[in-house]
């Protein structure tokens, strides 16, 4: 380690590579010769009550950015610090929570779905994993507009605004429980909402045309689909056990909304069609509803069909199809799953309207089947499945 009276030209001529050098004007201050750059530090022993503490090292700035003259003005006002017995390094003592700490507290508030919580890990453990041991109070509004930047350069806006969302939740929590943080660094940022998801019309006519020619239980899962308007995981989820089909209900039990399982009654045809796919599926010894002997699950995990809707976009055909087949909005609400909105919604309960509700899940069910009247009758004598459409019958694999 060189002592140097340290000048511009010098600085200049240090070979890269070559290690510390360090300032004989200014204690404390180094010139610290990288492989590819050079930078200027400060380091000094902090001391309390004559006793040494410790020894810190603060990195200044690099040397193409700053002139000598700034670094030495710097080093005086840092070594001026540690020799009074404070640490630069450290941050105030109300910055003690950090973000793995509030996402732990975040998380343990309150029961979170395995998914929800399994992405809130994620991003933490891939996009704020620079800063899962800072200190909350240490994120700055810079520091959130600069990751939201590189997110959105990198992975996309769609990306960015999710780990900003759960950056903003995690902090909100942090600040619950330190009332020394005043603000969220987050609220400076405009977080884009979520783009509606566009869904085009639905033509029944065609769509039965496509449904008919899929394999059995990929036929009956779309039906069931469009005629439930159930979540993605909330149908693939059924179980044998859930269906009961002398009643003609089917008790969904993965709920999005609530913990609470919702029964959802059936009209005549889904709950002919449910049962008619349990005495098929017989011989695979399965709990599921929707079995598949390739998936690591034991059930069908992407029941998405080229040409045909996602689940999601059968629960907008189905909202829809209900107001198109008279059913009011808080009825279709509920056979959808949804909450109510204001006071009186917390007072309504799905579950003690299942009879209530039948006639709408059958009005439904009568206004998607009416299309498939109009279909060509075509009967198929290979043992498939009997669709009683009105008073005709359609055959099917």
């Amino acid at each position: 380690m060189a002592v140097l009276n340290l000048t511009e030209a010098r600085i200049r001529d240090l070979p890269l590579g070559s290690g510390i050098h360090r300032d004989s004007q200014v204690k404390g201050l180094m010139v610290i010769c990288h492989k590819t750059t050079k930078s200027y530090a400060c380091q000094g022993d902090v001391r309390r009550n004559g006793r040494h503490v410790r020894t810190v090292r603060v990195k200044i700035d690099r040397v193409d950015r700053i002139g000598l003259r700034d670094a030495r003005n710097r080093a005086k006002a840092l070594m001026s610090q540690i020799q009074s017995g404070i640490d630069p390094t450290d941050g105030p003592d109300e910055t003690g929570i950090t973000l793995e700490h509030a996402l732990e507290a975040h998380l343990s508030e309150k029961p979170h779905r395995p998914r929800t919580e399994e992405g809130y890990r994620y991003h933490l453990d891939h996009y704020l994993k620079a800063w899962r041991k800072k200190a909350v109070a240490d994120i700055s509004r810079q520091m959130v507009r600069d990751l939201f930047g590189d997110l959105k350069r990198k992975h996309g806006e769609t990306t960015g605004a999710s780990v900003m969302r759960t950056l903003r939740a995690v902090v909100n929590t942090a600040m619950r429980i330190d009332e020394t943080l005043v603000g969220n660094p987050v609220a400076a940022l405009h977080v884009p909402s979520t783009k509606r998801r566009k869904v085009a019309p639905l033509d029944l006519s065609v769509w039965w045309s496509d449904v008919l020619r899929l394999s059995p239980a990929r036929r009956d899962l779309h039906i069931s689909m469009l005629l439930t308007g159930a979540r993605r995981s909330s149908i693939l989820q059924v179980r044998r056990e859930d269906v009961n089909a002398e009643k003609a209900v089917l008790t969904l039990t993965h709920m999005k909304t609530s913990d609470e399982p919702l029964q959802l009654p059936m009209g005549s045809r889904l709950a002919a069609i449910l049962t008619r796919r349990m005495q098929s599926d017989e011989p695979l010894a399965s709990d599921w509803l929707w079995p598949s002997v390739t998936s690591r699950s034991g059930h069908i995990e992407e029941p998405k069909e080229k040409g045909l809707p996602s689940p999601h976009e059968y629960r907008h055909h189905a909202r829809t199809l209900y107001i198109a087949a008279g059913v009011p909005y808080a009825e279709s609400a509920l056979l959808l799953g949804q909450k109510l909105p204001g006071a009186s919604g917390g007072y309504v309960h799905a579950q003690h309207l299942v009879e209530q509700l039948r006639t709408h899940a059958q009005a439904l069910e009568d206004l998607v089947f009416a299309e498939g009247l109009k279909l060509p009758v075509a009967h198929i004598q290979d043992g498939g499945t009997i669709y009683p459409l009105g008073r005709k019958l359609i055959s099917v694999r």
